[in-house]
């Protein structure tokens, strides 16, 4: 007996059938009828194998099934009939979804769109083969990481655990690691509480306006990595921007999205459709390279939705990387010399999501003095990935350990990248390797550079693994300096 229920709605869809099986009566069935991988993308895959150096998890343990190639079979198995099975689970969550397969194939298969169909499937038909304490974790962090009202309250005790030497106290007991990875791992990439910095809901340009954006605040980087959405904010204004930032702006999900929890995902979206709908901007300016890629992919999330398909084409249209948006402007203030050696990571939802490689680049090497050092397999992730580092310490570890490795051999002063998450994984993976070298976010290096501060300023303002805490200090105020305009007294925005 069937049950009328509303379309669309997660967990009522219809199992997915194959013209060789039979009914599935007992809704065994890997996939329902709610956007399955789609079969007509399965068979864009001719099985040619390059996809698999490119692989993250293929290189760590060379087994067919933790390949794009593999999955892609299990996904084949799934739309004719085969259940969900534990072990399609297991190697449908080892995955990254670093997407550096999409840039691999010559066949251009989207297995970007196939993972994240597949992962809403396992999210709604098959979480039962994962362990309660695997599914309880997975719950806290999404209570938690896509909430920046959550993560501020998170503030005072880490600052606090962090001034008092209990972390390093913690560390080199090794205790976490015993308990739980996740903890260990979580405890050891929280970076050190910076000061409070309000982003006005409007910034006017410096000199003549050349365009009118909006800023992406996030979630980790508006609450642990503040002093990016301010260097963001100053570099956009000297450059002519006016930066519109709508206070009521919450999550992207791309953390949900990318995790297949898809009405989650799509009701972050929605909401932040919204609180930009009024803010009268010509482009969306992300700094968060996870952030950007599901941001331009709103039209894709939301087609089903008559209400919001049209609304999230547009947004899309509008939303750019910070890199793109100052090539496309082209300079207008002037950079001072850094003469610094930086190495570049290209963060995969930057490089391979969004084909975003040249234009951070561009923008480094037009600081004078600075020299970029490319890092030996550049394109493999760092581990990081959105929340696998959370629920995949050990080969996360292993990833941000070659990665570390990779970083040291150029002898770098500075890692720059593009993405919170990669800056945690990193300098954390260069702290447990005892290498001394300064991380900072791509554009707090231009900032620098067109503030006219040193090289030793800007290496001693950036995080350094293995630096011990620091002392939890005062929230900023635009009296004490601390608007994001950078001008005495603040902008009074």
């Amino acid at each position: 007996m069937s049950v009328d229920t509303p379309k669309g709605q997660m967990g009522d869809a219809e199992p997915a059938q194959s013209a060789t099986t039979l009914p599935d009566v007992l809704a065994l069935a890997a996939f329902d009828n709610h956007h399955p991988p789609a079969r007509e993308l399965i068979d864009d895959c001719v099985h040619c194998g390059f996809c698999l150096p490119a692989c993250p998890t293929y290189n760590l343990w060379g087994e067919e099934m933790d390949s794009p190639r593999g999955r892609i079979y299990l996904m084949k198995e799934g739309l004719e009939g085969e259940p969900m099975s534990a072990s399609m689970v297991q190697h449908i969550d080892a995955c990254l979804g670093c997407m550096a397969c999409v840039t691999a194939c010559p066949s251009g298969v989207q297995y970007d769109k196939l993972i994240e169909a597949t992962r809403q499937q396992v999210e709604r038909r098959g979480s039962q083969h994962r362990s309660l304490a695997d599914r309880a974790l997975r719950e806290g962090i999404f209570q938690l990481f896509p909430r920046p009202e959550r993560l501020r309250l998170v503030r005072g005790p880490l600052a606090l655990y962090q001034r008092s030497g209990l972390s390093r106290l913690v560390r080199g007991s090794k205790v976490l690691e015993r308990i739980s990875p996740t903890l260990a791992t979580m405890e050891a990439i929280a970076p050190p509480i910076e000061r409070q910095v309000r982003i006005p809901a409007y910034t006017p340009a410096r000199g003549e306006r050349r365009m009118t954006v909006g800023l992406l605040l996030g979630c980790v980087q508006r609450e642990f990595y503040p002093g990016v959405n301010a260097a963001t904010v100053r570099v956009l204004n000297m450059e002519g921007c006016d930066v519109v930032a709508p206070p009521a702006q919450g999550c992207c999900g791309a953390l949900s999205v990318h995790a297949g929890r898809e009405e989650e995902g799509l009701r972050y979206a929605r909401n932040l459709i919204d609180a930009f709908s009024e803010a009268g901007v010509e482009r969306v300016v992300v700094n968060s390279a996870g952030c950007g890629s599901t941001m331009k992919d709103y039209a894709h999330l939301l087609a089903d939705d008559p209400a919001y398909a049209d609304r999230a084409r547009a947004f899309s249209e509008k939303v750019r990387d910070i890199s793109e948006i100052l090539v496309e402007l082209g300079p207008v203030a002037t950079r001072h010399p850094l003469p610094v050696t930086v190495a570049y990571h290209d963060a995969c939802h930057l490089s391979h999501a969004q084909k975003v490689r040249s234009q951070p680049r561009q923008l480094l090497r037009a600081v004078p003095g600075l020299t970029i050092k490319e890092i030996a397999d550049g394109d493999l992730c760092c581990g990081s990935a959105g929340i696998y580092n959370l629920v995949n310490p050990e080969p996360a570890r292993e990833l941000g350990d070659r990665k570390a490795t990779n970083v040291a051999a150029t002898e770098a002063e500075l890692l720059v990248t593009s993405n919170p998450g990669c800056l945690l994984q990193i300098t954390d993976a260069l702290g447990r390797q005892g290498k001394h070298i300064s991380t900072a976010h791509m554009i707090l290096v231009l900032d620098a550079s067109l503030l006219g501060k040193g090289v030793d300023t800007l290496l001693q303002e950036a995080p350094t693994a293995a630096r011990p805490a620091a002392p939890e200090p005062e929230p900023s105020t635009p009296e004490a300096g601390g608007c994001a305009c950078g001008r005495p007294g603040g902008c009074g925005g």
